[in-house]
């Protein structure tokens, strides 16, 4: 009659003949597999431990591409997108969209890249973390005070470094929203001008005088962006009270009509001028308004070159701008 399997593991254990641990599955495969008993006792720590921190090490490692995968798709689908119909010149041919579509086009693919930078250094953090405690975990290494103290030394952080962390959050924010990018020019308050860098801390920025400012990003509250996607040049020009501001607006108008005809500005006015006809009364004079939509990057060219064109028009139609008033002393207001 044969004895069964429990009866025969105590008896080849009370003859000594098997290891201690003859209770542990692996234990009892290995021994029968190599007839070694010291190795079967030890199986746990030569053999199980290090498979389940080699496993833990290939599924982080995997993770950790397939996020980086997921994330750098993400990226790329927002780095192309469809131009907007709003910053389409109506008279551009399809194959050629202009400067406006180069512009927006660099500008998506920099906030992509550094989107998809600051999402993959927190996906690899993530799971670095995590397998890291589970590494530790399976070396039986007591994780309690290890977690108390990254709790503390994190408190501590938070006190210690709370503008730092806040210009971090602040920087993501700003990335994330696309607030403004570089080639912007920016009025951030008591800085403004062209930005020439955006980090998660700082942004760097160089006035018309060419100083070049740091602000924190943390200090940041408010954000006038000239560049965003697209621009409206807005003219005023004052005209003398006796003139014929209904022959004024249509030469206003003309002169818009015309350049916004030529071949030269096609890629850069984006609709049709507006003349608007009277903005403003004053004592010495009348202000008349004219608006133009174009690219962001040529509103400055677009309104220089408006200007002269209109003063070299309303010299040759006679329209005359105000005449300064006289001060109490009779002499010209602002004169010496």
């Amino acid at each position: 009659m044969t004895a069964s399997p429990s009866v025969t593991t105590l008896a080849a254990a009370d003859d000594g003949s098997a290891p201690d641990c003859a209770d542990y599955w692996l234990c009892q495969q290995v021994y029968e597999w190599s007839g070694a008993e010291w190795l079967a006792e030890n199986a746990r720590a030569l053999i199980a431990t290090p498979a389940r921190i080699l496993l833990i090490v290939v599924v982080a490692v995997l993770v950790r591409h397939l996020a980086h995968r997921a994330i750098r798709r993400l990226t790329d689908t927002t780095a192309v997108g469809p131009l907007p119909s709003i910053l389409r010149a109506r008279r551009l041919r399809a194959t050629a969209l202009g400067d406006g579509a180069e512009q927006l086009t660099a500008r998506r693919t920099q906030r992509a890249e550094a989107i998809g930078s600051v999402l993959r250094s927190c996906a690899s953090i993530v799971v670095l973390s995590i397998a890291v405690v589970l590494v530790l975990g399976e070396l039986g290494i007591n994780l309690a005070p290890i977690l108390a103290s990254a709790g503390v030394v994190g408190v501590a952080l938070g006190f210690g470094a709370q503008n730092l962390v806040k210009d971090f959050i602040a920087g993501i924010g700003i990335i994330l929203e696309d607030q403004y990018g570089v080639g912007d020019v920016v009025d951030l308050g008591e800085a403004g001008g062209t930005v020439e860098a955006v980090g998660l801390r700082i942004t760097r920025l160089r006035d018309v005088n060419g100083v070049v400012w740091y602000a924190r990003n943390g200090e940041i509250l408010r954000v006038g962006n000239k560049s965003q996607g697209y621009a409206q040049v807005v003219i005023d020009m004052p005209v003398a009270h006796d003139t014929d501001l209904e022959r004024c607006r249509t030469v206003l108008q003309e002169v818009a009509d015309q350049m916004y005809a030529e071949e030269e500005w096609a890629g850069v006015l984006l609709a049709e001028p507006e003349s608007l006809g009277v903005e403003m009364i004053t004592a010495e004079g009348v202000v008349m308004r004219l608006q133009v939509r174009t690219t962001n990057a040529d509103q400055w060219r677009v309104g220089r070159e408006l200007r002269l064109r209109l003063k070299e028009r309303f010299a040759l139609e006679g329209i005359r701008t105000p005449v300064p008033l006289l001060s109490a002393a009779g002499t010209p207001a602002g004169a010496s």
